[in-house]
C-alpha cells in the first residue's frame, strides 16, 4: 500500500506557471504506475497525464503542450508542471498510483487507480 501527499497548489495569475508535487510513502518506480487527476466545482474528474513502471507517459490530448508529467525516483515523488495556466485549469488536483498498470491509457480515462492523495487546490485568476 503506499500513501500520496500532494503539494504545490496555490493561487496563481492566467499564464503562470505553477509545479505540483506528490510525495510517495513507498518506493514507487517499478512497482506502481502514477498519474494526475483533476476535477472542477461542478465537474467530473477527469485525467490528466499518467506515467507508467517504465517512464512512459500517456497525455489526455487537452493537457499536452502545457502540462508535464515527471518523477524523481530518489525522492519518490511525482511532479506536475503547469504552464500557461488558463483559469479554467482551476481545480482540485489529485494524485494517484497504482501497480496495476497493464492499460495505463484506460486507467487515466476512466480514474481507475487504487490509491489516491487527497489533492491540492489550484486557482487560477485572469
Amino acid at each position: 500500500q503506499v500513501q500520496l501527499v500532494e503539494s504545490g497548489g496555490g493561487s496563481v495569475q492566467a499564464g503562470g506557471s505553477l509545479r505540483l508535487s506528490c510525495a510517495a510513502s513507498a518506493y514507487t518506480y517499478g512497482s506502481y504506475c502514477m498519474g494526475w487527476f483533476r476535477q472542477a466545482p461542478g465537474k467530473e474528474r477527469e485525467g490528466v497525464a499518467v506515467i507508467d513502471r517504465d517512464g512512459s507517459t500517456i497525455y489526455t490530448t487537452s493537457f499536452m503542450g502545457r502540462f508535464t508529467i515527471s518523477q524523481d525516483n530518489a525522492k519518490n515523488t511525482l511532479y506536475l508542471q503547469m504552464n500557461t495556466v488558463k483559469p479554467e485549469d482551476s481545480a482540485m488536483y489529485y494524485c494517484a498510483a497504482d501497480h496495476e498498470c497493464s492499460r495505463v491509457g484506460w486507467k487515466l480515462a476512466h480514474d481507475d487507480f487504487g490509491y489516491w492523495g487527497q489533492g491540492t487546490q489550484v486557482i487560477v485568476s485572469s
